[in-house]
């Protein structure tokens, strides 16, 4: 499992990454529930969650924040 820091939108937000059984990365983001992409790629990976987490914020932004999901957002790699 890898966890990454994606910065998006001015937000910090954590990505978690694993490998399926097919060799897909498989990426989601606990803070923002059902905010989750896959691709071949961990580059691919990147580019496909940077959208999905703005797709998320296009559409449960106001909630997300009034929930508390969501803290302050660069670009960090840790191995797990």
């Amino acid at each position: 499992m890898l966890t990454v820091l994606l910065v998006t939108r001015n937000l910090k937000v954590s990505v978690v990454v694993e490998r399926d059984e097919d060799g897909w990365f498989v990426g989601s983001v606990p803070e923002l529930p059902g905010c989750h992409t896959q691709a071949k790629s961990l580059d691919e990976l990147m580019k496909r969650m940077r959208e999905a987490v703005e797709a998320y914020l296009e559409t449960e932004g106001k909630k997300a924040v009034t929930k508390g999901l969501l803290g302050e957002i660069s670009f960090s790699l840790n191995r797990r």
